[in-house]
């Protein structure tokens, strides 16, 4: 049975002179979080222990990235006394050099998450910052912690909730569709980079999980009352390091468009259902721009070659890390020949009239795993859900993006 589709989040009226001169910005599934980040509070530990702290406070449960839930559209959050068994009662009180220097790598230390404050809550405060403090926290069962975490896990199923699978979650209102890509993104991150990238030892988190780092000593195997083991030097102790900061990886989408603007270029893979198309992607490479991966992708894909190229909008993308750049571009009069053998991607790639993709907007829209909708005729032109960027860049390109005012 497909599921419904949710709205997309809705941004507050601007009536600013950018929106006034290039239209309304472009509001994402994934984005539009509800959440203040107040990233520069993620080295205060006493804001930390204080909003841990906080009655006020909200909990996500993450069991192997899939989302504590009420049901498919909406989390389900858990207040402090059910993750102190597992987090301990004051996991912020000791300031973090000093966290780093009890390291013990024979003991699995939970990962939680500081997400944000939600400003139009009240109950918390913290010098001029007000809100509702929300954490997420791992409860995969693992290591030393694993039989606390599957504690925890029984006790909120037996309330009535449950984890819901989050392979490829898209039912989720928007609001909270932003706050579980933001946990599930990082939680990600953290089970991929449990050792260090500059030396292959045990890395622990910090900065309220928005960072790993390698201690310099580690505690396993030492006798009580010892001093801890010296490890050896390691380069992301030195200088400035990228390798202990969470990653997100760039990833073009395009809508191209012919050169006369009447068709749309779509395609197709091995896994999408019969007839279900969508715009092409690909991975951004170092030293190459925004509009020149566009280009690059779109050619060694479907061998069109695409001139100017105009950035749309982006979606954080949480599968597992990635920003999805949108942008439409338009081919050049001698490129539009298709062409699918310099990339091996693609099943097949055409050329759609405007006509045929409203159609398809108006009639064949589901998600990649689900039936196609009631009203469809068989054998027409399908496409993704509104959940995903690339209808968004199909729907701007047939109400007339080309014709109105350029946006940024």
């Amino acid at each position: 049975m497909a599921q419904t589709i949710p709205d997309l989040p809705i941004l507050a009226e601007d009536d600013s002179m950018l929106s006034r001169r290039f239209g309304r910005e472009v509001a994402n599934y994934f984005s539009g979080s509800p959440l203040n980040r107040v990233s520069f509070l993620r080295t205060d530990y006493g804001f930390l222990h204080a909003a841990y702290s906080h009655p006020a406070a909200a909990f996500l449960l993450m069991d192997n990235l899939s989302p504590l839930a009420k049901d498919a559209a909406n989390l389900a959050y858990v207040t402090r006394d059910v993750v102190v068994p597992l987090t301990g009662e004051e996991p912020f009180k000791k300031p973090e050099p000093e966290q780093v220097k009890e390291f013990n790598s024979d003991i699995t230390q939970p990962v939680i998450l500081f997400l944000g404050i939600d400003e139009k809550k009240t109950g918390f405060e913290y010098r001029e910052y007000r809100g509702k403090p929300y954490f997420a926290v791992d409860v995969t069962p693992k290591g030393t912690a694993a039989e606390k975490a599957r504690s925890i896990i029984d006790i909120v199923k037996a309330t009535g909730v449950s984890f819901i699978d989050g392979r490829r979650l898209l039912t989720l209102n928007a609001p909270e569709a932003a706050i579980y890509a933001e946990a599930r993104a990082l939680l990600d991150w953290h089970a991929r980079n449990p050792f260090c990238g500059g030396c292959g030892q045990r890395t622990m988190p910090i900065n309220a999980g928005w960072k790993r780092v390698c201690p310099p000593s580690d505690f396993a195997g030492v006798p009580a009352g010892d001093a801890p083991k010296e490890r050896p030097d390691c380069p992301t102790r030195h200088g400035v390091s990228n390798l202990c900061f969470p990653r997100t990886d760039p990833t073009v989408i395009m809508a191209v468009v012919s050169a006369d603007g009447t068709k749309l270029l779509l395609g197709r893979n091995k896994r999408f259902p019969p007839n279900w198309y969508s715009t092409l992607a690909g991975f951004l490479e170092p030293g190459e721009s925004i509009e020149e991966a566009v280009r690059r992708e779109t050619w060694e894909e479907s061998g069109v070659t695409v001139g100017r190229v105009v950035i749309h909008s982006s979606q954080p993308w949480p599968y597992p890390a990635n920003l999805m750049i949108g942008a439409i571009g338009q081919a050049t009069p001698a490129g539009e020949t298709i062409n699918l053998g310099h990339d091996e991607e693609l099943t097949d790639a055409k050329w759609f009239s405007f006509d045929e993709v409203r159609e398809g907007i108006a009639k064949g829209v589901s998600g990649l795993g689900e039936p196609a909708p009631a009203g469809y005729k068989e054998g027409a032109l399908r496409l993704p859900p509104q959940t995903a960027i690339a209808n968004q860049l199909i729907q701007a390109v047939i109400k007339g993006y080309l014709d109105a005012t350029p946006k940024i």
